[in-house]
């Protein structure tokens, strides 16, 4: 025994010499390693390598790194609008949203009326991201976003076409790449309306892989306003761009070539950005797609040979070949704000309107909203869209502090696409036959029929899913991997072998320390996780399981790259799974920030319980699912038991909280007010929203009389009386003189509002041929 013991010591001694010098750690274990690295790392094209580099990393590095500070997150800046900001959001985006008619748009003018294209250039809603001193609003990324919250709650053309022109696009990019020359002209033009954006990039043959858009140029020589000057002749064929049958000014992508060494570099110069007139000779736009009834301008443009200037490139020729790199860090922070709230407005619309409904619309003479299964759906609505607006929030606060997140931005572009449309399908199961018949009283069908469009843009989700969100993250957050990578990559074989052993043994000992935290909290149910910062007691837990599922996906997502190397890449739905993890820890994050930020509002506690709950048992449905399919059943077994030991921890919402959260849809308070802030709910009965928040007020109003009658019908006073029925029941009892005069009155008004709002639109027989504007308003079910 004395003598094993001797040389377990002689052992330890032996490994803890080599660690701790360089020269042999790396003879004896990082050289080995080193190699075989740089023969299974794949190759990386330079626009895979633009698209790694390009954008920030923010909160999610944090997360991805396993020991998140509480404190660091409560500091970030809590959004506030300033007084020009929040003033523009009260007087004018509430005016355009009244000026617009989203029946009459669909169904007659198929645009945004001419007077709201005035209204919306005049007051300078097409450069809320242009500078005061080219013209512009100068808002804040959270001021942008609010506004096309709101505008969503009521049109979609008129939100997409605010949002395009102030998400990618020529603006933006001249901003940040722009020459002072671009700049200076087009941006006062772009500011005040005199031209209107568009940006061409998507290929019909190079979609979601844009980096291989076949669009081209060629440097050569040519004559441009009567002088022989060096520019180049390109050929584009582009589909889906909105704006594009409108616009005045063309942002274009290709890929420049210089054959004849013109510019006297290589001759795949790389992907280029140009701002192009769209009256410019050779430029064919003008036709328009028809994207499910949303009547936001989208169509083609093409060009073949088109010869334009040099000085059409975005930034001057010296930024040719750039352009890559341009779109990937412009379509960060853009795609940060636009789609995502989007879609947390229509959540909002949805969460405002059917709430109010499931007060209004009765069966067996109670509130549908009071139904357990109509509870069940209204709480997925109630728990989604408070995270849905929390998560916008603080995206857009990490955009007003310089970000420019790109692995965020792929998470926030796919959960809240992905959740709106679980919200409008919820709203659209409640509501019922209200929803499926269009009309100009129907308030949710265009949301429903139109919501792929923002699935499927800006990345479509099946890929943000399976490539970008882990595949971008893993390399971009970790602390070590891109080290790594760099290192192996370098010429140097003897400096790069120094740097690979310096960042492949911190490497082991940050995964060491993961794996030690991760079964730590594992045993102890994350209890023994010290907080660094004040926290809501009734959220502690949330943050010690954060903690706790931070360190066990560090782990995760080490063992993963470790085992599968490369073919991770390829291996789409383990890579997705490991992103949904991450996604989900962000978004609890949100929430988190969410409650703190609104000072701990104690009624608003269930809509933050609902959301964590669930986005806890979504990310512990994708960690088991990476365990499931993990290739190696061993490994995978290890990795079950480290951060499982004692079970899995989560369960989905109660039904206790279901109702909790339900009932705060259907009834008016201060918590329903700040979980739909954002929604356009005109004080008007002839609104198809309106009408439906004064038919909740009037039934609200009824409910003590509705109780008098019951106990009223309880004498049989009302036995065999022919009108006694569910509809006229407050009839036959104030005829009976169980109700009063003004009792009844209270009923009567409720029940007006109440028949017009579950009404639905009915048309003459040819509705094809005949003025839709002439529908009438049939009594029916919902």
């Amino acid at each position: 025994m004395v003598l094993f013991l001797l040389l377990l010591a002689v052992l330890l001694i032996a490994i803890i010499l080599v660690l701790n010098r360089p020269s042999w750690r790396q003879a004896l274990i990082s050289r080995h390693v080193f190699n075989t690295y740089r023969k299974i790392l794949p190759d990386m094209s330079r626009t895979e390598q633009d698209a790694l580099e390009a954008g920030t990393v923010w909160w999610e590095n944090a997360l991805f790194q396993g020991q998140p500070s509480w404190a660091a997150l409560h500091a970030i800046p809590t959004p506030y609008l300033t007084p020009e900001e929040q003033d523009f959001l009260d007087h004018e985006v509430t005016t355009v949203c009244g000026m617009v008619d989203d029946w009459d748009m669909t169904r007659h003018t198929h645009d945004l009326p001419p007077a709201v294209w005035d209204y919306i250039k005049e007051h300078r809603f097409l450069s809320l991201i242009i500078p005061k001193a080219y013209g512009g609003r100068g808002f804040s990324a959270l001021a942008h976003s609010e506004i096309i919250t709101k505008l969503s709650t009521r049109n979609s053309a008129l939100s997409v076409t605010v949002m395009v022109p102030n998400s990618l696009g020529p603006a933006e990019l001249l901003l940040h790449y722009g020459t002072e020359e671009q700049k200076n002209y087009y941006l006062p033009r772009l500011a005040n309306g005199q031209e209107i954006p568009a940006f061409a990039l998507t290929s019909p043959w190079a979609g979601s892989d844009a980096a291989a858009i076949p669009d081209y140029g060629i440097v050569c020589k040519g004559q441009w306003e009567g002088q022989d000057i060096l520019g180049m002749r390109v050929t584009w064929d582009k589909r889906y761009i909105t704006l594009a049958p409108v616009c005045t000014l063309l942002g274009l992508a290709f890929r420049l070539y210089d054959p004849d060494g013109l510019l006297g570099g290589k001759h795949d110069v790389g992907i280029t950005c140009a701002l192009v007139p769209a009256n410019h000779p050779g430029v064919e736009t003008g036709r328009r797609h028809f994207p499910l009834d949303a009547m936001f301008m989208n169509g083609p443009t093409h060009g073949v040979d088109v010869f334009m200037p040099l000085s059409f490139i975005i930034g001057g020729p010296n930024l040719a070949g750039q352009g890559w790199r341009m779109l990937m860090e412009c379509l960060a922070a853009g795609r940060s704000i636009s789609l995502p709230s989007s879609f947390a407005g229509m959540a909002q619309l949805t969460a405002f309107a059917v709430g109010a409904y499931s007060r209004v619309r009765s069966q067996f003479r109670l509130p549908i909203g009071k139904f357990e299964g109509i509870e069940e759906p209204l709480a997925r609505i109630g728990g989604n869209t408070y995270l849905m607006d929390a998560a916008r929030r603080m995206t857009a606060v990490a955009v007003d502090l310089g970000e420019q997140p790109s692995v965020i931005s792929a998470i926030m572009k796919y959960h809240l696409t992905e959740r709106g449309r679980n919200v409008v399908n919820d709203g659209m199961d409640i509501i019922g036959g209200k929803g499926i018949c269009l009309g100009p009283n129907n308030f949710l069908g265009r949301a429903y029929q139109q919501i792929p469009v923002g699935i499927t843009v800006e990345g479509a989700n099946i890929l943000t899913r399976s490539l970008i969100i882990f595949g971008q993250g893993a390399i971009r957050c970790h602390p070590y991997v891109l080290a790594e990578m760099q290192a192996v990559a370098q010429a140097d074989t003897q400096r790069g072998l120094k740097d690979f052993d310096r960042a492949l043994f911190g490497h082991i000992r940050y995964f060491i320390g993961n794996s030690l935290r991760a079964l730590g909290h594992g045993l102890t149910g994350a209890r023994m996780v010290k907080l660094d910062t004040q926290v809501a007691p009734d959220m502690a837990r949330y943050y010690r399981q954060l903690s706790r599922f931070s360190a066990a996906f560090s782990m995760l997502a080490d063992a993963s790259m470790l085992t599968l190397g490369g073919s991770l890449k390829m291996r789409e739905s383990l890579s997705a799974r490991l992103g949904d993890v991450l996604s989900q820890m962000y978004l609890i994050s949100a929430t988190l920030k969410r409650f703190e930020d609104e000072g701990r509002q104690t009624d608003d506690a269930p809509l933050a319980h609902w959301a964590i709950q669930d986005a806890f048992f979504r990310l512990q449905v994708a960690y088991d699912g990476v365990l499931t399919n993990f290739p190696s059943r061993y490994i995978a077994w290890k990795l079950r038991f480290l951060t499982f030991p004692l079970g899995r921890p989560f369960t989905p919402p109660s039904d206790r909280l279901n109702h909790q959260v339900a009932r705060l849809l259907i009834t008016p308070s201060p918590s329903r007010d700040r979980l739909t802030a954002n929604c356009y709910a005109p004080d008007n009965e002839h609104d198809p929203v309106g009408i439906i928040e004064a038919a909740m007020h009037a039934a609200l109003a009824a409910e003590a009389v509705e109780r008098k009658i019951r106990q009223f019908e309880k004498t049989g006073a009302l036995i065999n009386n022919p009108i006694a029925n569910v509809r006229d029941i407050a009839q036959a009892a104030h005829a009976a003189g169980g109700i009063t005069d003004e009792e009844y009155a209270i009923i009567a008004k409720r029940n007006t509002l109440r028949d017009r709002v579950i009404a639905v639109d009915s048309f003459p027989f040819d509705l094809h041929h005949t003025d839709p504007a002439t529908s009438s308003q049939a009594q029916g079910k919902a």
